[in-house]
Parts: structure tokens; C-alpha cells; sequence
């Protein structure tokens, strides 16, 4: 990597901070598709109100300082287009850094269905690699992708990660049992990608 590359800018998108007053009503939205949380995570979901994620959003904030092993970003899009360009299309983050072992787990989400397979996810990704292989000097990530998130998995798979594990029937969903899929990333695959 050289110096001058940019770590937040990407092709289509860049890496930003929150902005506490335009993002809670836009992600709150997000909340409100059961089928994108359900992409994201393993919890029950429930739809959050602008002002819930607003203290959400601080909460985070808060943590982040407090515990140094996390780091959160927006993901915008850029644009041509005065309106479309900043528009937040998804967040990503790296989490549960364990800074003695170099290894940090990674999610991202795009929010709107009609944002995804654009390559929003793919450019994201890729920024959130380098920052962490790069910047942060991590030796490993780790992702835990549900088995029914194909779209995840294969952006994971492009990006250089590999099936670690695969807890067979770990999640009930819609009466139905799925595979939760752990996939990880070296410093030294990432290079070879």
C-alpha cells in the first residue's frame, strides 16, 4: 500500500463517521425490514425508532472510547449527483479486536434492497481490509455469515476468506434450522487475493 491511498475512499463509496442528526431516522428505516436484520445478525429483530437509535448510535460511540477494541464507519456513497452523493447506504465495522492477537471480526451491511449488488458491499469491504490489514495491522479477521445470506458469502469468498467452521443448525428461523458459517481472512491471504 502507498501512502497516498485512501483509506476511507473508494471506487463508489467512502467511509465516514456518523452524523447524529441525519443517520438515526434513515437507519431506524432499516430496522423496520425484518429481512435485512436477519442478514446482519442472529438476535430476534425488532423495528428501532430514530430517537432509539440515536441513543444507540451514542452508546457505540461511547464504547468505542471507553473500550478501544472496535471501529465504526458509515458507508456513503459517492456520487455526481448533489443529492445522491453522502447518502448513507450501509455501516461497517470491526469488532472485538483482540489486539494481542491481531484478530478482529467484521461485519457490514447495505440498509435499502435497492443499494445492494451494486458493488456498495464489494468497495466497502475492500476499504475496511486494507484499514484493518493496513492501518491497524490485524493478522486475522473473522465474519459469522448465516447460511441462508448467499449474497455475504460470496462477497466474503471474492474477497479472499475461507469456510472455518460450520455450526450445523445453529438458527431457527421461519421454523426452519440453518448453518452458521464462520469465515476468516489472514494478512497473508488478503495480500494473494
Amino acid at each position: 500500500m502507498d501512502i497516498h491511498t485512501s483509506l476511507y475512499e473508494g471506487r463508489l463509496i467512502r467511509l465516514g463517521p456518523i452524523d447524529h442528526e441525519k443517520d438515526p431516522a434513515i437507519e431506524s428505516k432499516w430496522t423496520h425490514d425484518a429481512e435485512y436484520l436477519r442478514l446482519l445478525d442472529t438476535v430476534p429483530v425488532r423495528p428501532v425508532s430514530p430517537a432509539t437509535m440515536k441513543k444507540k448510535y451514542e452508546a457505540l460511540e461511547k464504547d468505542i472510547e471507553e473500550s478501544k477494541n472496535q471501529f465504526y464507519f458509515t458507508i456513503r456513497l459517492r456520487s455526481d449527483e448533489p443529492e445522491q452523493n453522502d447518502r448513507l447506504v450501509g455501516f461497517s465495522r470491526l469488532y472485538e479486536i483482540e489486539w494481542n492477537h491481531g484478530a478482529s471480526q467484521i461485519v457490514l451491511g447495505i440498509g435499502e434492497p435497492g443499494d445492494r449488488r451494486k458493488g456498495y458491499g464489494t468497495d466497502a469491504l475492500n476499504l475496511l481490509l486494507q484499514y484493518a490489514f493496513s492501518e491497524l495491522n490485524m493478522f486475522r479477521l473473522s465474519a459469522l455469515i448465516p447460511e441462508y445470506n448467499t449474497g455475504a458469502l460470496r462477497l466474503f469468498e471474492k474477497a479472499g476468506f475461507l469456510q472455518e467452521v460450520r455450526r450445523r443448525q445453529a438458527l431457527n428461523r421461519d421454523g426452519r434450522y440453518w448453518d452458521l458459517i464462520h469465515v476468516g481472512l489472514l494478512r497473508d491471504e488478503w495480500h494473494s487475493v
